[in-house]
């Protein structure tokens, strides 16, 4: 049986931050990352977080996976350290405006996401174990299973929370629908 690596992204900042005629401080002040850390990113000198890359989209209006740089027909899953493993499925379409992944979240594993941009809409289908989802539109704090062959659609652009409250590990397809780009 052939295992599959992850491994850490290459970010494609420096291109996107020139294709958008920015300065490192024009994209710090965009994005709400330092200068410094756009720079160390940039040279290759840091890897940037799960909540970074989302600072980035979010700062520049653009998928997530305008960021990723991949050779690979089939990218590779992209572990960050003491977050989530994700795959792309389907990097971003400009005519559908959507991206997918197969996000896994390990046994007792929570994630919190921050608001993506204004209109953003997350589809997630589980496939593989349980899955519990916390809204900030849910007054008191409440989470929401899903089992296996469940599908739920939310307004992404509130901050909202996925956890695996099992011993297994729990794997959902996500996609995210961007109406402005």
């Amino acid at each position: 049986m052939q295992t599959e690596t992850a491994e850490m992204p290459k970010i494609a900042l420096k291109a996107i931050r020139s294709e958008a005629g920015l300065s490192l401080a024009q994209a710090a002040e965009i994005t709400g990352v330092s200068k410094a850390m756009l720079g160390q990113i940039e040279r290759g000198e840091s890897s940037p977080t799960l909540v970074t890359l989302w600072k980035l989209a979010k700062g520049f209006h653009l998928p997530l996976t305008a960021f990723l740089e991949s050779a690979a027909t089939t990218p590779p899953a992209v572990n960050f350290p003491e977050s989530i493993r994700f795959r792309t499925l389907f990097a971003f379409d400009p005519t559908l405006g959507s991206e997918s992944f197969l996000i896994t979240l390990t046994p007792g594993q929570t994630h919190i996401s921050h608001p993506h941009d204004a209109g953003v809409v997350e589809d997630i289908f589980v496939t593989e174990g349980t899955l519990e989802l916390q809204l900030a539109d849910t007054q008191d704090g409440t989470w929401t299973r899903y089992s296996a062959g469940a599908a739920v659609r939310f307004a992404a652009d509130q901050p909202h929370s996925y956890r695996n409250p099992t011993d297994s590990p729990t794997r959902f397809h996500n996609t995210m629908h961007y109406p402005r780009i």
